[in-house]
């Protein structure tokens, strides 16, 4: 395979890259449209469109996917609802209905370029079932997709009866993170003491950390200071993340200024999901009305890695969502006000590379270099923040060398007043 006249991120004028059989990339050199094409193998002319690793999700629910309404909808909007409403639709759960909703919705993400997944699994289920499902789906699409399970705790570690038996237990039958929930343990010393196990399960393993972490407004919430002391402390630094942090929208000055000085130096990286908490946050608020939303361009700032991720697909914290990429990243810069010139591309280095090093991609696993795997999206936009503004599908996916997607070209022909019908084009120029 050879994908002829692409635009590299990070590089100037296009590019040719040459895959080699094994799957990997084997060269990339500069375009020459003088040189013949090759006469054998697949051919991908890019016409200047954009070539990128792959998108990553680095959070979302699977097991909980497409079942919004089920047994019964989420009326008040609140997480707190949407949690009770999980726990009567779990009891249901079989290994078929799971490994049914979470594949369709891999599909829908391979369709749209998104080759790495980090998915969250509720294991406060004394069955596993959705775990065991999920464990099976990774089997299943390890070939072409990489898929990264968390073991979460939905009700708890330590409050939740028999809560850590089950996260040894999710661990010892294959999840590859460890996760928590300390806001919803039933004192600050229990959410504490739920982030000590983690840490310490995850050590024990080798695994990484990924707590959903103060998804709540209220700012008294500080359990990401308490997982990032324990990253510093334990070494696990990088390797630990903190979703979601909404709590942080609501604190104070001062406070935020101390805790952006030890996330920085702690290494941990945080996910914010815009989808789910421009929906379930600030529903006790009056106005004005908060919207939940963790300090983005802050820790930004501050040096911390922070991923935006789309999180619940049609469940009962989100009812609508595609697991689309490049709509969690419009939604987010805009939610964030990530709207600066230089700005608007860090959108999407946030599901792509700041993705990527969430979930611990390696350059030996992830980029568009000579040796990675030959895994990318070929987008017809000149430059991320067009591909962010204009919502591109991607016109090829290829995953290790082989085209999993294509998206043919659509164009809309415009029937104007005195003019005759032309397409219409959304480019600048």
């Amino acid at each position: 395979m050879i994908v002829r006249g692409a635009r590299l991120l990070h590089t100037d004028g296009l590019s040719d890259v040459e895959v080699a059989e094994d799957g990997r990339i084997a060269r990339v050199v500069p375009y020459d449209d003088q040189k013949e094409p090759p006469g054998t193998g697949v051919l991908i002319e890019a016409h200047g469109g954009l070539l990128s690793a792959p998108f990553v999700e680095p959070h979302i629910h699977l097991d909980t996917a497409l079942t919004a309404g089920e047994p019964r909808p989420n009326a008040s909007g609140t997480l707190w609802e949407g949690i009770a409403r999980w726990s009567e639709r779990k009891r249901t759960l079989t290994r078929e209905d799971v490994i049914a909703r979470a594949t369709r919705v891999l599909r829908w993400q391979a369709a749209q370029g998104v080759l790495h997944v980090r998915t969250h699994c509720d294991v406060t289920d004394p069955a596993l079932t959705a775990l065991d499902a999920l464990l099976e789906v990774r089997d299943r699409v390890r070939d072409f997709m990489t898929l990264q399970i968390v073991a979460f705790p939905q009700e708890g570690i330590v409050s939740f009866p028999g809560g850590e038996a089950l996260l040894r237990e999710a661990v010892a039958r294959g999840a590859d993170v460890v996760g928590a929930i300390p806001h919803f343990e039933d004192t600050r010393e229990d959410g504490v003491a739920s982030l000590g196990v983690a840490f310490a399960l995850a050590e024990e393993h080798g695994l990484r950390v990924d707590a959903h972490c103060d998804e709540i407004d209220d700012e008294q919430s500080r359990f990401v200071e308490v997982l990032a002391a324990l990253a510093l402390r334990s070494g696990l630094r990088e390797r630990a993340t903190a979703s979601h942090t909404t709590a942080m929208g609501s604190y104070g000055g001062a406070y935020s200024f101390k805790l952006q000085r030890l996330l920085s130096r702690s290494g941990i990286n945080l996910v914010s999901n815009p989808f789910a908490n421009l929906n379930l946050q600030g529903r006790f608020d009056g106005y004005p009305k908060r919207r939940g939303l963790t300090q983005v361009k802050e820790m930004l700032a501050a040096g911390v890695n922070v991923a935006f991720g789309h999180d619940d697909v049609m469940d009962p914290w989100n009812a609508l969502g595609t697991a689309n990429p490049l709509q969690t990243a419009l939604v987010g810069l805009y939610a964030a006000q990530l709207t600066g010139a230089e700005e608007i591309p860090v959108a999407f280095e946030m599901v792509t590379e700041r993705a990527a090093r969430v979930l611990g991609l390696t350059e030996a696993e992830y980029g568009i270099r000579e040796g990675a795997p030959a895994s990318f999206v070929l987008l017809p936009a000149e430059t991320p923040a067009e591909a962010v503004r204009r919502q591109v599908r991607p016109r090829y996916v290829v995953a290790r060398g082989s085209v999993l997607a294509e998206t043919p070209s659509a164009p809309t022909l415009l029937n104007w007043p005195g003019e005759p019908p032309a397409e219409v084009d959304f480019r600048r120029s």
